[in-house]
């Protein structure tokens, strides 16, 4: 009956995350995302800049704009209505890149192993599999008023030997998410010694 509900667990994860080379009898238990929070911050940044744009354009074409006053040639006018497009698209640029970075950062986690993914740009990611058994802490840690706000936090991850650290900052809820991954490395660590 056991063997049935892993190969049952197993074939639905590796449906859900085809992306992931799950060994037989391996099943994902928990998928940690970042908190929606930072993407609302990368999108409050930019409408901010789009707002300085558009003060800076009314300042210009109004009836005492720059353009009016200063009697610019239609060329320079055409040209700084240019630049002033380009800062446009390049700020919405700027936020649908930053957004899928910070999205593709995630915590995957089996019964077996810990799949670390980590984006710093769109041409720079890494991928971590740590052996569960292998992991010797886990922890979190809110740092500031905004993280215990908006119940956000920064989870650790200590590994046996070499001793490397690795950390999963802006986790949604990660009190819960800790005590979930310390349940699941014991239960590893109980099979490993089996």
């Amino acid at each position: 009956m056991k063997e049935d509900l892993v190969k049952l667990h197993h074939a639905r994860s590796q449906k859900d995350f085809p992306g992931l080379n799950l060994e037989e009898g391996e099943y994902v238990e928990l998928d940690i995302h970042r908190a929606p929070l930072g993407v609302g911050f990368i999108w409050g940044l930019a409408f901010l800049a789009i707002g300085i744009l558009v003060i800076a354009v009314s300042m210009m074409i109004g009836n005492y704009g720059i353009i009016r006053t200063a009697n610019l040639n239609p060329t320079a006018v055409s040209y700084l209505y240019l630049i002033i497009f380009i800062l446009f698209g390049v700020t919405i640029l700027a936020a649908v890149i930053a957004t899928r970075v910070y999205k593709s950062n995630r915590l995957v986690i089996s019964n077996n192993r810990l799949f670390h993914y980590q984006a710093l740009s769109l041409f720079s990611k890494s991928t971590n599999v740590i052996d569960l058994s292998s992991i010797e802490d886990v922890s979190y840690r809110q740092a500031n008023i905004i993280d215990l706000l908006f119940h956000i936090g920064t989870i650790r991850l200590s590994t046996v030997g070499d001793e490397t650290t690795y950390t999963f900052k802006y986790a949604n809820i990660p009190k819960s998410e800790l005590d979930s991954i310390t349940h699941i490395v014991h239960i590893a660590k109980d099979n490993a010694g089996k």
